[in-house]
């Protein structure tokens, strides 16, 4: 799925059909179904499912259990905004996928 199309799709009642888990975990995080989407960022096991992880604990305000996520996808804790890291790994997946 691309950029716009993912971006679009979260105005959706529900997720398209044909989503990736990390798509699909984001998904889930941007709809503000913070259960959902820790669910499937649990089963990713690498480092973006890592990264979606640490998010998903930065949004929840557990910095200690993001930071943790963070040293696990090999990335430092970041001070972007929630916002701009949401984007950022949508972008990134987007383009992975594509």
């Amino acid at each position: 799925m691309d950029y716009k199309t993912f971006k679009q799709s979260i105005k959706n009642d529900s997720p398209p059909d044909n989503c990736s888990d990390t798509e699909l975990a984001m998904w889930y995080a941007l709809n503000n179904n913070w259960l959902d989407a820790h669910k499937i960022a649990q089963t990713i096991k690498n480092d973006l499912g890592s990264w979606i992880h640490a998010y998903l604990h930065r949004l929840e305000g557990d910095l200690g259990n993001a930071h943790y996520w963070y040293q696990r996808a090999n990335k430092q804790l970041t001070k972007d905004t929630l916002d701009c890291e949401a984007e950022k790994i949508i972008h990134f997946i987007t383009n992975i996928r594509n």
